[in-house]
C-alpha cells in the first residue's frame, strides 16, 4: 500500500516522461540558428527519457531534431507525413507504434497564421487555413485514440491570437476552434483516461519570429506582457512538459496560456525606428502564405 505521506512523483531529481511515448507534429528544425516550437517539444521531452517521434512533412526538418535528441543520448525517430492528409496521419500513428513499440503522449503542433480577414481570404485559402490548424489536430487525434492507453495524454498548442478583439482573422477563428477541441475531447475521453489539454502561446522568439520581424518591432512587442519580456519555444516547450507528464495527472481540459502575464494597459515601448508600425505580431502571424509555424 502506498505512503500517503511520500511523494507520488518520485525524488526532484526523477525524469517526468520516463517510459513514455511522444509524436510531436511540426517537431522538426528548419535550417537556421532561432529554435521551433515543435523542436523544442521534441528535445525537452527527450531530455525528461520520453521516446520521441519527430514528425514533420520534411524529412531533413525531422532528421535534425532526431540527430540532436540521439547526440544528447535520447531516443527518437523521424516520422515523415503531411497531416492535412488523414491517411497519412493513420501511417504516422501506426509508423510511431511501429518504431517505439507504444503510443502514450501525442503534441499537435503544426499551425499556420495568415493575417487576411476573415472576409479577404478566399473560400480555398479559408478551408486551407481552417484545415492547417484544426482539422489537422483533429485528424491525428482521432488516428491516436485507438492506441493511446489509461493514463495517455494530448497537448494541443494554440495561440494568444484567440483572445485577440481586433479585427477578425482565420487564424485566430481555427486556434478557438482547437481550444474548443480540446475541452471536448476532455470530457469525451476522461472516461478513458486520456488528458486532454492546451498551451497558448505569447509573445515568444523563435524561429519564425526571427525571421519575419524586425528588432524595432521585437522591442515595442516585450512590453506587451506583464513581465515585460519575451519568451522562448523553450517556455513553450516546458509548459507543454508539464501538461503531458503524470504531474499533471489530474489536470484535464485546461488551456494554460503562456504569455509572460496579462497586459498592464500601459503604453506600449516606442519603436526605435518610426518605420515600425505598432501591430498585433504574434508567434503565429505571417503574411498569407506563408510557410508552416510552430513547426
Amino acid at each position: 500500500m502506498t505512503d500517503p505521506l511520500l511523494d507520488p512523483f518520485g525524488s526532484a531529481t526523477d525524469p517526468w516522461m520516463s517510459g513514455r511515448t511522444a509524436l510531436v507534429t511540426g517537431g522538426g528544425q528548419q535550417s537556421g540558428t532561432q529554435p521551433g516550437v515543435g523542436y523544442a517539444i521534441s528535445r525537452v521531452f527527450a531530455a525528461h527519457g520520453a521516446r520521441v517521434a519527430v514528425l514533420d512533412r520534411e524529412g531533413d526538418a525531422a532528421q535534425r531534431t532526431v540527430d540532436r535528441i540521439t547526440a544528447d543520448g535520447g531516443t527518437a525517430v523521424a516520422v515523415v507525413a503531411d497531416v492535412l492528409d488523414d491517411a497519412a496521419c493513420r501511417r504516422a500513428v501506426d509508423e510511431a507504434v511501429a518504431a517505439l513499440g507504444s503510443l502514450d503522449t501525442l503534441v499537435n503542433n503544426v499551425a499556420v497564421g495568415d493575417r487576411a480577414g476573415v472576409f479577404e481570404v478566399t473560400p480555398e485559402r479559408f478551408h486551407q487555413l481552417m484545415d492547417l490548424n484544426l482539422t489537422t489536430a483533429w485528424q491525428m487525434t482521432r488516428h491516436a485514440v485507438e492506441v493511446l492507453p489509461a493514463g495517455g495524454a494530448i497537448v494541443n498548442i494554440s495561440s494568444v491570437g484567440v483572445r485577440a478583439r481586433g479585427p477578425a482573422m482565420v487564424y485566430n477563428l481555427a486556434k478557438a476552434g482547437l481550444e474548443n477541441l480540446t475541452i471536448g475531447a476532455a470530457n469525451t475521453l476522461g472516461e478513458r483516461g486520456v488528458r486532454v489539454n492546451c498551451v497558448q502561446v505569447g509573445a515568444i522568439w523563435g524561429a519564425f519570429a526571427a525571421a519575419n520581424m524586425s528588432e524595432e518591432m521585437r522591442e515595442v512587442r516585450k512590453g506587451w506582457s506583464a513581465l515585460g519580456t519575451e519568451g522562448s519555444p523553450w517556455d513553450i516547450a516546458q509548459a507543454t512538459l508539464f501538461l503531458a507528464s503524470d504531474r499533471a495527472r489530474w489536470i484535464s481540459g485546461q488551456i494554460l496560456s503562456v504569455d509572460g502575464g496579462p497586459n498592464t494597459g500601459r503604453a506600449p515601448k516606442p519603436a526605435a525606428s518610426a518605420a515600425a508600425p505598432v501591430t498585433t505580431v504574434l508567434e503565429t502571424t505571417t503574411p498569407e502564405g506563408a510557410p508552416a509555424v510552430h513547426a
